[in-house]
């Protein structure tokens, strides 16, 4: 039981860091940047990247505009079944464990903000020409990335697995007499 109730809390632990870290760092571009103000370090730093307060009501980086109602109720079903497969998953995964947390806390993240600001995302990291994103976009993107690459390192070694077994010589089980 203590065992199952630790492997569990990397995915929460994971999912709390990144809606922590999400969450602030919005909270301060909110507080300190009007809407389409940008800021950057250095001068020669701002073609590349800055950060840049808009507000977006579509999905990751921009995508399907004013559909924030479709996006909240995916990013609750989303949680729900990340919470779901996190209590059946066997100990040990960590891997899978932390691109679940980061999935997790990336969906609440802006599930926070859909919540609590008429259905709008905080966006502000802009680097070159890519779309604008925040921190729970990027913890979603890297949870999913991370994901991608288990289920492909999974999948090679059930090939090898398969192949390793086809190889062996047919057994010979002769005529019956």
């Amino acid at each position: 039981m203590v065992k199952r109730i630790l492997n569990q809390s990397l995915v929460y632990l994971l999912a709390g860091i990144s809606v922590l870290a999400d969450q602030s760092t919005k909270h301060l571009v909110r507080n300190k940047l009007a809407i389409n103000e940008s800021w950057s370090p250095w001068p020669w730093l701002a073609p590349y990247a800055r950060v840049l307060h808009i507000e977006n009501t579509g999905a990751a980086f921009g995508l399907f505009k004013e559909a924030s109602l479709i996006f909240a109720a995916i990013a609750v079903l989303v949680a729900g079944v990340i919470i779901l497969y996190t209590r059946r998953l066997p100990a040990g995964h960590w891997w899978m464990r932390i691109a679940l947390g980061l999935q997790l806390g990336g969906a609440v993240g802006n599930l926070i903000d859909r919540v609590n600001f008429a259905g709008t995302v905080t966006d502000f990291i802009s680097v070159g020409t890519f779309a604008i994103f925040n921190v729970a976009d990027a913890s979603i993107s890297v949870g999913v990335a991370l994901l991608a690459i288990l289920m492909l390192f999974e999948a090679r070694a059930e090939r090898r697995s398969s192949r390793s077994n086809s190889t062996l010589p047919p057994i010979d089980v002769g005529e019956a007499s």
